[in-house]
């Protein structure tokens, strides 16, 4: 079995990456950090798998089709490169929202089709996108970032519906975690004031629920309420709150 992660350098992908080598997968790990990745690489290698590590800026389009073209075909792919930002709309950094919408939403949209692709031409293969809690509600504060994950969550959705159609034996999964204790935070430029979960029991979370075939995977229960709450709360009301919420997470 092989698998592509990206972000896994650190965080999330980097303890999915860890608990798939030890589920015996060769891996291909992908993050602008070459020296994090070869610490893993290190790591990893000691599961008796293969581990190859491959430094690119998924923020560049051609960066993107390039790595599908040197990997080839994998069993799953964990699109989870990404990163926040926190400010009012008209004062937090442009050049910074594009690279976030470059890296959270053009890479997991060509790398979701490029491989697609190839599964489908086998009829198998699993494809796990980490978005966010964040993709089922408006952001305020995080205008950008809460768009971006609203994009995965709905293409995540679109695509599953198509495959269930085809009667595909394809699996597309979305990982939806609330805050989770990473260098997201210090990318993002904010300060939780709530729980933040374990960015290791998160990503454990998410590989047995992906092998258990479900698609949205929601670590916690109030994270589970919050996207309920997301859908039966009206988008005026849940701004407001949402908007009282990252008002404390800014740094001051």
């Amino acid at each position: 079995m092989k698998a592509l992660v990206t972000g896994a350098s650190s965080g999330i992908g980097r303890d999915i990456a860890r608990i798939l080598s030890k589920k015996g997968y060769n891996l291909v790990l992908v993050a602008r950090d070459k020296e994090k990745l070869n610490q893993l690489k290190q790591e990893l290698e000691k599961n008796k798998v293969n581990i190859e590590v491959i430094t690119a800026d998924l923020s560049v389009e051609e960066n993107c089709k390039e790595l599908h073209k040197q990997v080839g075909e994998v069993d799953l792919l964990v699109n989870n490169a990404g990163f926040g930002d926190c400010g009012n709309f008209t004062k937090t950094s442009l050049n910074k929202e594009i690279s976030m919408i470059q890296t959270n939403i053009i890479a997991y949209h060509i790398l979701t089709k490029l491989y697609l692709i190839d599964m489908k031409a086998k009829n198998s293969g699993k494809i796990l996108n980490v978005a966010s809690i964040a993709g089922f509600m408006p952001g305020p504060l995080m205008a950008t970032y809460y768009a971006t994950k609203a994009y995965i969550v709905s293409l995540s959705e679109s695509i599953r519906e198509e495959l269930k159609k085809e009667k595909s034996k394809i699996q597309i999964s979305i990982l939806c975690p609330g805050p989770v204790s990473t260098n997201f935070n210090k990318i993002a430029n904010v300060k939780f004031h709530i729980r933040e979960a374990n960015s290791e029991k998160v990503a454990k979370y998410a590989i047995n629920k992906l092998e258990k075939g479900n698609f949205y995977i929601i670590p916690g229960i109030d994270v589970k309420m919050a996207k309920i709450g997301a859908k039966l709360v009206p988008a005026r009301f849940t701004s407001k709150i949402t908007y009282i919420v990252q008002k404390r997470k800014i740094e001051t």
